[in-house]
């Protein structure tokens, strides 16, 4: 598995326990959220191994039983003595890490976060859970008295660290707006990224991919395998906890998501149609149920079309006005039936846009990004929009080397924002006439460079 001090969430966690957590304000219960398979546990434990002398950890998807501990009553120092109990050693309150993994398969484990956060503030207590957004709504959910931080997938930088290829990161580390990136590094920077659009960011594909690296027929024959018995997992995930009948649905929809895309004829991703993606449902109403399921368990990532490019860009978002990612762009590629070769030669047609946006968006959401809107007025349209310092900033996509953009010249006479960016295969630009920056998509993790 991917070293720990490799995710940069974990500096994250650190500022956690160093909070103070007798003061206002202080350190609370933390919940570490993210879809399945994308290393919670794992963190989780290592940050654990590495910061506190002792970890105690409870799994109560595997350990059913566990739920009783919390039928009585939701006092944390008795919970903490049946705790002990079940470990068969104390707990120390002021120095160990107690974690709650798969949180949200006993919610009155998740409302007693509020009792702990308020009776025993000094303990260290961390949760994890993978459908916890599917939880959120219930009415005994400790609003106020928790931490959140979210794990994406492995994003392109940390893709780079598992691989050991220290000379790009000291490269993109050293990137501003002053010059240029040197041919040599340009090229092999853009040969990883088409490594990672196959791969993409699962922890589990990336190892297989890393310790396999020296043969890259092999590791991307092991790379799809992975990709797919992962995606089984996802599929049992949903026939366990949404039923039947909806886990069919949901399977439908996640799989009608690529397939909608194909269909794109000028290689960006357009407005989901609702028409088609489940036999029998049609329009959004109809849809939204399932919509939200995914986005709530972290599969897709929904992103609204503003008509109007003005602050708050929220009030200008439609519920039923969106684009739809998946959270991974190498499951994108194996939910698609992509062979390795087809991404890694660079000539898959309409899919290009559409690796590339998804790409973007995972990005952006790994580099802290919460909230990103599409832009669309009549017949120009923008993938995103970016507010950084509350300007909004348009940035384009593009999947190769071409660089035309109407649409963003359409935005730029109407908003004149302070610059507009295109995320592409070339290198980096500034044209001052235009007041347009031209950034290489591997650089989207960084937006925006600096002056240097």
């Amino acid at each position: 598995m991917i070293q720990v001090v490799k995710r940069n969430l974990y500096q994250g966690l650190v500022a956690w326990k160093e909070k103070k957590a007798s003061f206002p304000g202080g350190r609370k219960p933390l919940i570490l959220e993210g879809a399945r398979q994308v290393g919670k546990t794992y963190l989780l434990k290592a940050f654990g191994r590495r910061h506190f002398p002792t970890v105690h950890y409870l799994n109560f998807e595997q350990t059913g039983t566990l739920a009783h501990i919390f039928a009585p009553d939701l006092r944390p120092h008795r919970i903490l003595k049946e705790l002990e109990f079940h470990f068969g050693h104390p707990i120390d309150v002021h120095n160990d890490l107690l974690i709650f993994d798969e949180v949200q398969t006993v919610p009155q484990a998740l409302t007693s976060l509020k009792y702990f956060c308020e009776e025993l503030p000094e303990l260290a207590l961390c949760c994890a859970g993978s459908l916890l957004g599917l939880e959120l709504h219930h009415g005994a959910f400790p609003v106020g008295k928790v931490e959140f931080l979210h794990l994406y997938p492995v994003a392109f930088e940390e893709f780079l660290q598992a691989l050991g290829d220290q000379r790009s990161l000291d490269a993109l580390h050293g990137f501003t707006l002053k010059e240029p990136i040197p041919p040599l590094v340009h090229d092999h920077l853009w040969y990883c990224l088409k490594n990672y659009f196959v791969v993409g960011g699962l922890p589990e594909v990336v190892e297989a991919f890393a310790k396999l690296q020296d043969s890259p027929f092999v590791a991307m024959e092991a790379v799809r395998k992975l990709q797919q018995d992962l995606l089984i997992t996802y599929l049992a995930d949903m026939a366990k906890h949404a039923g039947k009948q909806n886990s069919m649905h949901l399977e439908r929809l996640l799989r009608h998501i690529p397939e909608q895309l194909a269909k794109t004829q000028d290689q960006s991703a357009k407005k989901f149609k609702f028409s088609g993606a489940i036999p029998g449902l049609q329009g959004y109403a109809r849809l939204a149920g399932a919509i939200d399921w995914l986005h709530k368990a972290k599969l897709v990532m929904k992103i609204p079309i503003v008509n109007r490019a003005a602050l708050p860009l929220s009030a200008y978002a439609k519920d039923n006005c969106f684009k739809l990612y998946l959270f991974d762009v190498g499951l994108l590629g194996a939910l698609s039936g992509l062979t390795p070769k087809t991404l890694l030669d660079y000539a898959y047609g309409s899919y290009k846009g559409y690796f590339a946006e998804n790409f973007v968006a995972q990005e952006f959401m790994a580099s802290g990004v919460s909230h990103m809107y599409a832009w669309n007025e009549r017949t120009a349209e923008v993938e995103f929009l970016r507010d950084i310092d509350g300007k909004i900033y348009p940035i384009e996509v593009k999947s190769g080397w071409v660089s035309q953009a109407k649409s963003l010249r359409v935005f730029a006479q109407k908003y004149h924002p302070p610059c507009q960016i295109i995320l592409s295969g070339k290198n980096l630009q500034i044209d001052q006439r235009t007041n347009t920056h031209y950034y290489p998509l591997y650089l989207a993790g960084r937006l925006p460079l600096m002056e240097g």
